[in-house]
């Protein structure tokens, strides 16, 4: 299969599936699983091309450009020499991390999703969703990675505005009041409020290109750019609103309530995600003697981020809202972790950006199916949860206990690596930041004491808490990674030595 196959394929094999299975929409989460498993293996394939490019038939330049770049070339494709750019595809071990983190997170995607209403549209928009996706971590031409981030947008506003949580907001828009159903308002507002702030990038963007006449990154040197501050800010806005970071965070609580649990798996696992390898790609790689002018700029913002979320977090009654501000509260670690721009830094982030993923999810999973089955987000109004569902309790603790930083988990790991690193960066006084894991500990902890533990309340008395195997499936996968790479954290590492190792591997 071509690598443009991967991007653009998804385009019409969603088309085909929607309509080919709106009859028996049993069939499309079957294609959509296939898809996937299909995509996982390919992107397995180009880490082990990567991470040991002897072992493969390749030409000798072509041997030797993954060498010295780190970069394995896929292809130009779709070239328009009157406008001086194409399609170029290529990846290193950062790009191959995410697409791996992205697939494996698509798989369990699915079975988390095994019973979802409107099977043919769901699957076939998380099917087109795959494909810009994984155009923003293949491509490094600068125009076709902000179409490609664009993109992602569309699905996303279907599958949160259509398939998100029940209820209605009435909003003011020029004196005038409308009533939305609350999905479709997060939707248009976790729309317009990336878009907007993808404008400033975009025109961070065109002036690398004007400054330099060259779309592709692996072009540009930062030497010859007339005014990299200003590039940099452009920049740093769009991707810090992704993160998101503070104060920009305002969208991402709204969309992770509204929207269906497995989504907010993609919302938090990915698309956060796309603003974190954004500042590392184009911030730190491409500009880094501007990017070290601003990282005290950076740590501010993401000790800011981290300790308000987590402020906010532990005041919240609201499940779901505490899970989307605690990570919130994490990705200002991994902000942190980048203004290092050191080895140990780069690989804490990227460690911690894995990590994250695979602890938040199971959070947010267990938090919209306890309230499919009490009616209620309110953690007061449960209580006793483990009395009546000890398999979806044990996993929610241990997920709690691993976003804290508990020993034995990801998230103990992730924590424990950016602190050493900041430290080393900045001096004994960021050693602050561990004060995040005394937040954390609070928060979690008093939502088990309020939601699992405790008198059950009549709400959970008269629940039913059956859960599916495939829900129980993707959940026990979730808790297997889990403790996996948290006593075991080796081959995230070994893929940020590669990755980073022009900053000096360790």
């Amino acid at each position: 299969m071509v690598a443009v196959d991967i991007i653009f394929a998804p385009i019409f094999l969603s088309a085909l599936v929607y309509f080919l299975t709106r009859g028996a929409q049993h069939i499309t989460k079957y294609v959509a699983l296939i898809w996937f498993v299909v995509l996982f293996i390919i992107s397995l394939n180009w880490l082990n091309q990567i991470m040991h490019p002897e072992s493969y038939a390749f030409a000798p330049e072509v041997l030797q450009y993954i060498k010295s770049t780190g970069f394995l070339p896929l292809g130009e494709f779709l070239s328009v020499p009157a406008f001086g750019f194409s399609l170029t595809l290529q990846i290193d071990a950062l790009s191959v991390a995410m697409l791996l983190l992205t697939a494996g997170l698509l798989i369990l995607v699915v079975f988390t999703s095994w019973e979802e209403k409107n099977q043919a549209a769901y699957f076939s928009l998380l099917i087109l969703f795959s494909g810009p996706i994984f155009g923003v971590f293949m491509t490094t031409n600068v125009l076709w990675f902000f179409m490609f981030w664009e993109l992602t947008l569309v699905p996303m506003l279907f599958l949160v505005g259509y398939w998100g949580a029940e209820g209605e907001e009435v909003k003011k828009v020029f004196n005038i009041e409308i009533k939305l159903p609350s999905r479709v308002y997060a939707a248009i507002k976790f729309f317009l409020y990336t878009h907007v702030f993808a404008m400033f990038m975009f025109v961070g963007f065109f002036l690398l290109f004007k400054q330099t006449g060259y779309w592709d990154i692996t072009l540009i040197k930062e030497a010859s750019l007339a005014t990299p501050a200003l590039i940099w800010w452009l920049m740093f806005l769009g991707f810090a609103a992704k993160l998101p970071t503070f104060p920009f965070h305002t969208w991402l609580p709204d969309a992770h309530v509204q929207a269906p649990s497995s989504i907010s798996v993609l919302l938090a696992g990915v698309l956060l995600k796309m603003g974190a390898y954004g500042l590392i790609r184009f911030t730190v790689e491409l500009l880094p003697s501007t990017t070290a002018k601003f990282a005290m700029w950076m740590v501010v913002l993401g000790l800011a981020t981290t300790f308000f979320a987590g402020l906010l977090a532990v005041y919240e009654r609201h499940i779901k809202k505490m899970v989307a501000y605690s990570s919130i509260s994490h990705m200002g670690l991994v902000v942190v972790a980048i203004a290092t721009m050191s080895y140990d830094g780069l690989s804490a982030a990227l460690y911690e950006m894995i990590g994250h993923a695979i602890v938040i999810s199971p959070l947010f999973l267990i938090a919209g199916w306890l309230h499919h089955k009490t009616h209620t987000w309110y953690m007061d109004e449960m209580g006793g949860i483990m009395k009546y569902a000890p398999y979806a309790s044990t996993i929610f603790i241990l997920a709690g206990m691993a976003a804290l930083g508990l020993p034995g988990t990801m998230g103990f790991v992730g924590e424990l690596t950016i602190i050493i690193s900041a430290v080393k960066s900045f001096g004994w006084w960021i050693a602050l930041i561990a004060l995040a894991g005394f937040i954390s500990a609070g928060y979690i902890i008093w939502a088990v004491r309020r939601a699992i533990h405790g008198e059950p309340s009549e709400i959970v008395k008269k629940a039913n808490f059956h859960m599916s195997f495939p829900e129980k499936f993707a959940l026990a996968v979730f808790s297997f990674l889990i403790v996996y790479f948290g006593v075991n954290p080796q081959p995230i590492f070994d893929i940020a030595n590669k990755a980073f190792s022009f900053f000096g591997g360790m």
